[in-house]
């Protein structure tokens, strides 16, 4: 039977749409929409030695900008259309994340077609696999998620009042680039903050970011696997940015029983994830196709996405009191766990 006509262009024009998001990529990670806004408007020749890329390269990068409209051209000069200022990854409301989640995606759909045959995972490592892609990680987790944490978030949360109140240490384990605790930090004005995270790429980038935004004295970052945990100084906030699922299938009961023992007397932790839905039909509630997708990506790297109650439960079975914040019509939870003297 034909396929249906209608169902084909359909498909093609979300084809089309992700090489729009290709074409972005490669202008976002080579700097070439950043140095075209500099200039205003630009010869392929001043692009490229503005830009430090091969000149023939970007002359067709230029052509399928401009074929995708992020480019318009006049007597040989090029300049932004505002679709091209969107991807700059400084603008306002960047479309940055978006261009960099397809790539990452793309990646991750790859590596997982070859791995469903011998059901091997091989770990976070696989998001170093691509030069250009792991520099971008914290980049689009900030530009995602930054804004929604200090304007939804911190407001709803009460601790994060609290422990500003008493100049207290917050401590995030895998801190990526460090945009947690720089948006704690810009919120919260007596707020220190230590940063742990395995990817060293992530320490360099956080540790530059909190010196450009004169926030090196309050927060600095290790390099550090997060289990086996022993602070010298013990926090009065732990914080997990969408990170509790990367550590539990290697067991949460013992990880967050070191969280606790880490903590000061009124202390807490604070764990922010994507919500699982509780029954599968939830994932085809709008916005949830993303977490279905995420899902089979996490299994790659040796992890899962979480449920609410599940996490409320473990916390709980670690000694701690919880209470559970809903965001994002349910789609992100957060779970604070006391401890209680």
């Amino acid at each position: 039977m034909p396929l249906n006509g209608d169902l084909k262009s359909r498909f093609r024009l979300q084809m089309q749409g992700a090489m729009s998001l290709n074409v972005a990529y490669i202008g976002i990670v080579n700097g070439l929409f950043a140095a075209l806004h500099r200039h205003g408007a630009a010869s392929i020749e001043v692009m490229a030695e503005t830009a430090g890329m091969d000149g023939e390269y970007v002359r067709r990068w230029c052509d399928a900008a401009y074929a995708f409209g992020y480019l318009d051209e006049a007597e040989g000069q090029f300049h932004l259309t505002p679709s091209g200022l969107a991807m700059r990854p400084e603008a306002a409301e960047s479309l940055m994340p978006i261009a960099v989640q397809h790539m990452l995606s793309a990646h991750m759909a790859e590596r997982a077609a070859a791995l469903m045959r011998t059901g091997v995972r091989p770990g976070e490592q696989v998001l170093a696999e691509r030069e250009t892609i792991l520099p971008w990680f914290g980049p689009m987790l900030e530009a995602s998620f930054a804004r929604f944490f200090e304007r939804t978030i911190c407001p709803a949360i009460p601790i994060f009042r609290e422990v500003d109140a008493r100049g207290g240490l917050v401590v995030d384990l895998g801190c990526g680039n460090g945009w947690y605790l720089r948006a704690l930090a810009r919120n919260f004005p007596a707020v220190r903050g230590l940063g742990f995270d395995g990817f060293a790429e992530n320490i360099a980038q956080a540790t530059r970011l909190a010196r450009a935004e004169a926030l090196g004295t309050r927060v600095s970052f290790q390099a550090k696997d997060v289990h086996g945990l022993a602070l010298t100084e013990k926090a009065d906030l732990i914080a997990m940015s969408r990170a509790l699922h990367h550590v539990w299938e290697a067991g949460p009961r013992d990880f967050l029983v070191s969280l606790r023992d880490n903590l000061q007397s009124d202390g807490a932790v604070v764990i922010w994830e994507p919500n699982w839905p509780s029954a599968r039909r939830g994932l085809r509630t709008p916005g949830a196709q993303c977490l279905a997708f995420q899902n089979l990506t996490e299994h790659v790297q040796g992890n899962h996405l979480l449920r609410a109650d599940e996490i409320e439960s473990e916390i709980r079975m670690a000694g701690l009191v919880t209470e559970t914040y809903l965001f994002a019509e349910g789609l992100e939870v957060v779970v604070v766990g006391r401890k209680v003297s």
